[in-house]
């Protein structure tokens, strides 16, 4: 099954919920923590992770926390997902260097490639602030 694990799905609630303040705004870790339910565990590992790749400033102490370093409409979900689950694909054939007898004349390794290209598409066309502007919208229609 192919499926994106945990902290990655943690990795984008991160990047979503510092997404709905100002940048420049900093938020204590834990309460981003509470709010998007992230394990404790995996929370600083998480944090890091973002912080090493520039996608968020963490800032130590008492006073810390951690802000978005880029503005939401220039992180998409393909960046926070390629990040954390590194290469993806889809079947073993397309990996380079891996023998299979069949590829030449397969089928099914002429329509994985296209596949992925797609998955990949949708993910880079989806912005933190298009996260945000949906996450309005169900917020508005869960009012009503």
């Amino acid at each position: 099954m192919l499926r994106i694990n945990r902290q990655t799905d943690y990795a984008l609630r991160v990047i979503l919920y510092l997404a709905k303040h100002p940048v420049g705004t900093r938020i204590p870790s834990n309460q981003v923590k509470e709010k998007m339910l992230i394990p404790p565990a995996l929370s600083l590992r998480i944090v890091a992770k973002l912080a090493r790749a520039e996608y968020i400033v963490t800032y130590p102490g008492r006073d810390g926390g951690i802000e978005l370093a880029r503005n939401p409409e220039d992180i998409s979900m393909w960046d926070i997902v390629n990040l954390f689950e590194g290469p993806i694909y889809l079947s073993e054939c397309l990996i380079k260097g891996q023998e299979c007898p069949f590829e030449e004349a397969c089928p099914v390794h002429l329509h994985w490639n296209p596949l992925f290209k797609v998955i990949r598409r949708e993910l880079e066309k989806v912005t933190f602030k298009d996260l945000l502007l949906d996450a309005e919208m169900l917020a508005a229609i869960s009012r009503t």
